[in-house]
């Protein structure tokens, strides 16, 4: 019984024990006469309680060591357990199986231009004006937050079920409801010919309707650029990140994705160098309006509930970042040549607002193995600023970790020898680094594999700068160039007491019609008028441009003929290029601009609904001139684009009629220039008069019924009889009236005097 008390000595019961010889005392009382057989039933009791109690103790013995070797180690390094479980994928590249399009209704459909965009919702108006770039196809890409009828004319859209029968490995890494389901649609693109690829989204409106003024489409060919680029220096080894918003004229914003510790580190550049163009595979546009800032920025800039419309200069040339420097990237307004197809991929295991940027610094650091490099644009979209919550949460992993990976990606170093090897090498070695998960290691596996299954040919390799020792910048090399400092916050102006009303409604005008221009034609001596036309009008528009039939280099007017000055028309809107539209106006049509403030700038203006400026004539035993323009007008509309021939004919259903408008007065918005710049083509060196060829470019531009029906209410009389009698049917309430004769100062003052009416002010100019 003693060896039975040692056998347990560690017991929690011990008094227990000390009681049982009391339970059985006749077996105490013989004990060596003991009958195991007997004692073993009488004590079974003890005998499992002592063996419940050694394996108790044994299990906490093996619990523990097993904890101390390798569970709580896992606690304690739980990434470091990650990355010891992360492997090289191993691609045999010979044995990829091509993927053609098999599924999809566009298995035949060929395009060289794409733009590729995310979209979640309903068309949005900037994408419908996308759909219309010329040369561009637009493929909308949908998640499971896309309306199941989502549709949109000359867009081509993939569904979560199209995407699926696509055949791409990618499709199995991809989120539902992420905007990085674009994956896909690159793709695609490249599957169907891309050439050029332009990521976007479905919130930017394209300034001009034109990729082509902003980003550099050919790098090759005639259509290339020949022209060296502006460079950041590489003289400062140690700056390897940089802020081209300063560059761009804002010195006080940041791009999402700049390390927050230097944001204030930058200034404008002391000295640029320069680079020859053609290798800028990778090109950044700046936006307008909301450009790409973080939520850092947004809620500490932000005043009240006024949307930032925050401006760059246009005319600032672009720039480009060397080897060793690096600059935030976007998914939103970026232009990708095929040389950098491989950098569109998009990581899935990183939140939603840093996947593009962490893609943009993995994409640049891989560019610099291929010679090529990051060019910045000036603004070449508009985006709005809808006055959301930005959601700092998904840019933590951001903040956090982006001056890191910067650092280490430039002091990164690969000895492979084709560029898809160093690519899934340097996936690893972030994904060893922590910068994303193993997810986006087997991800990039998956896109590299499609890459190579739709055709892509991935470029060769070229000798790394970083590791040649940099030639010295002597003064010769240095290119000074000193960027505007332009207002970082645009808000409205508030009317207070301490400013008129007078005052408010110049303001109103002015942020109205500010980045409109007025075209004017002068029919009488413009020398006489010019200046007071300018100072009349100019207060609200843009700038006044005058034409006259006679030219006259000081005073700035340029010479045309009404009767064909439409096809002065183009060099106008290409000298404007920013310009949100273009006002068309002869100067016998006195305009009041301040019954225009509702009028759809967006659409165009015409006087199709007034009676006496837009009539339609039958040529049949018509005058030869009538006959003469009827078979001009057939000729050009024969030679028009379908959309154009179409638009026409629904309303101009006989070409035994001739459509006849004066065409005083009329506007064309920024999106129907291109169309009307095509239609001028068309018609070319044909004797067309302005009376007949603008109804037949508006009616070909778009359907009546979506003209804006501003000037249906214009004041329209027959030519006055007398000098006098013009005055007597003017009224401030049209928002046009018309004819007018102004031929001298004089007649000039009378009529700023009458107009005084609706704009108060303009009595202080006489």
């Amino acid at each position: 019984m003693l060896v039975q008390d040692r056998a347990v000595p560690k017991s929690p019961k011990p008094p227990q024990i000390r009681k049982l010889p009391t339970v059985q005392p006749n077996r105490l009382s013989e004990p060596k006469n003991l009958d195991f057989s007997a004692w073993v039933p009488d004590n079974c009791y003890r005998i499992v309680t002592i063996l419940v109690l050694i394996l108790t103790i044994a299990a906490v013995f093996f619990i523990y060591s097993s904890t101390n070797t390798a569970f709580l180690l896992c606690l304690q390094s739980e990434t470091q357990s990650a990355v010891d479980s992360i492997s090289l994928p191993q691609i045999n590249w010979n044995s990829i199986k091509p993927i053609p399009d098999r599924t999809s209704p566009y298995a035949n459909f060929r395009s060289e231009q794409w733009a590729v965009v995310s979209v979640s919702n309903y068309p949005s108006d900037a994408l419908k004006k996308m759909v219309k770039i010329k040369g561009w196809q637009v493929l909308a890409i949908g998640n499971s937050r896309t309306p199941s009828d989502w549709s949109l004319k000359g867009a081509i859209f993939l569904s979560l079920d199209t995407q699926a029968n696509l055949g791409f490995r990618v499709v199995d890494h991809l989120p539902y409801d992420s905007y990085v389901r674009k994956s896909v649609g690159y793709l695609f693109a490249i599957q169907h010919g891309a050439k050029k690829i332009f990521d976007a989204d479905d919130r930017g409106e394209v300034i001009d309707n034109d990729l082509g003024k902003h980003f550099d489409v050919e790098l090759v060919g005639e259509g290339a650029r020949q022209e060296v680029i502006l460079q950041y220096s590489h003289d400062n080894p140690n700056r390897t990140v940089g802020n081209p918003y300063i560059h761009f004229g804002q010195r006080s914003v940041w791009p999402r994705g700049l390390p927050l510790e230097n944001v204030g580190d930058f200034g404008h550049e002391e000295f640029y160098t320069e680079v020859f163009g053609g290798k800028q595979f990778i090109q950044q546009g700046i936006s307008n309006g909301l450009p790409d800032v973080d939520s850092v920025f947004y809620f500490t800039r932000k005043s009240g509930l006024e949307a930032f419309d925050i401006r760059f200069d246009e005319h600032a040339p672009k720039v480009a970042f060397p080897q060793g420097m690096m600059v935030p990237l976007n998914s939103f307004n970026t232009l990708y040549h095929s040389s950098a197809f491989w950098a569109l991929m998009l990581p899935v295991s990183v939140s939603t607002m840093a996947s593009d940027v962490l893609r943009g610094y993995w994409g640049q650091r891989l560019l610099w193995e291929i010679g090529g490099n990051v060019a910045v644009y000036p603004p070449t979209v508009h985006r709005y600023d809808r006055i959301e919550a930005y959601p700092f949460s998904e840019e933590k992993d951001l903040h956090v970790n982006v001056g890191r990976l910067i650092k280490f990606l430039v002091s990164w170093r690969s000895n492979k020898h084709r560029l898809f090897e160093k690519i899934l090498e340097l996936s690893y070695a972030m994904a060893e680094e922590g910068f994303w998960t193993e997810q986006d290691l087997k991800f990039t596996a998956a896109w590299l594999q499609d890459l190579v299954a739709v055709g892509y040919q991935q470029p060769r390799l070229m000798t790394l700068e970083l590791d040649r020792p940099r030639a010295n910048i002597g003064h010769g090399d240095r290119k000074e160039y000193i960027p505007q400092k332009l207002p970082s916050v645009h808000l409205a102006v508030e009317e207070t007491g301490v400013v008129s009303s007078e005052i408010g409604n110049l303001i109103q005008w002015r942020k109205n019609f500010g980045n409109i221009v007025l075209i004017m034609f002068c029919n009488g001596p413009a020398e006489r008028t010019a200046l007071e036309w300018r100072l009349l009008y100019g207060r609200i528009f843009k700038t006044v441009v005058i034409f006259s039939a006679q030219k006259n280099s000081d005073l700035a007017i340029e010479e045309g003929q009404l009767d064909q000055i439409y096809k002065h028309l183009p060099k106008i809107f290409d000298r404007f290029s920013s310009a949100d539209g273009f006002l068309f106006l002869e100067d016998d049509t006195v305009l009041n601009y301040w019954n225009l403030l509702q009028a759809d700038k967006t659409k165009l203006w015409i006087t199709d609904k007034v009676s006496m400026s837009w009539s339609t004539a039958s040529t049949k035993g018509s005058s030869d001139w009538y006959s003469k323009q009827a078979e001009l007008v057939r000729k050009v509309v024969s030679t028009m684009p379908v959309h154009f021939q179409v638009n026409y004919r629904e309303v101009v259903r006989s070409d035994q009629s001739l459509t006849i408008c004066s065409s005083e007065i009329f506007y064309i918005p920024r999106r129907f220039v291109a169309d009307f710049v095509d239609l001028v083509n068309l018609v070319g060196h044909l004797d067309i008069h302005q009376k007949v060829s603008i109804p037949m470019f508006f009616l070909s531009m778009d359907s009546p019924q979506n003209f804006d029906s501003v000037l249906s209410t214009m004041v329209y009389k027959p030519e006055p009889q007398s000098a006098n009698s013009s005055w007597t049917h003017y009224s401030a309430h049209a928002p046009a009236v018309h004819p007018w004769k102004v031929s001298s100062e004089q007649e000039f003052i009378k009529l700023i005097r009458i107009m005084g009416e609706g704009d108060p002010l303009l009595t202080e100019l006489v």
